[in-house]
């Protein structure tokens, strides 16, 4: 098998990897999931041989990025996958010029996923969607 990460322009994609996970899967609204904010952001997509089967996005405002929307489809969690399509998206925002720390919102299953990949949980647990969330940051 055959994984490929890279940043890409193929929102038809990410936005049924979206449907599937957060609209589908988790019953995310779909006012809140398409937040018209997709023109702005760097966006990641997870091949498996040659299937899309994961994607998040990035909005790059120095000296911060925030992450967000990330999925993997359900099968294929816990493969490395996510681990991939994460450490790509570090990856990329090690090498841009004024990023000096990664935020993120995280669901509070995947808490110990994030931590995995350095990431530290602070503040309070909040409601997201009808999911509870953690925020959480990495210096990179």
């Amino acid at each position: 098998m055959s994984l490929l990460v890279t940043r890409t322009d193929d929102m038809d994609a990410c936005r049924a990897l979206r449907r599937a996970v957060f609209i589908e899967e988790q019953n995310v609204p779909e006012d809140l999931e398409w937040d018209g904010r997709d023109g702005e952001a760097v966006h990641m997509l997870a091949r498996l041989d040659g299937q899309a089967v994961g994607t998040l996005r990035m909005f790059l405002t120095p000296p911060t990025a925030k992450i967000g929307r990330v999925c993997v489809l359900q099968p294929l969690r816990g493969t490395g996958v996510g681990r991939a399509l994460m450490q790509a998206a570090l990856g990329l925002l090690r090498d841009e010029r004024g990023i000096v720390e990664a935020k993120l919102g995280a669901q509070m299953q995947v808490l110990d996923f994030y931590r995995g990949l350095g990431f530290e949980a602070h503040g309070p647990i909040y409601d997201d969607a009808g999911i509870p969330h953690r925020d959480m940051t990495l210096t990179l």
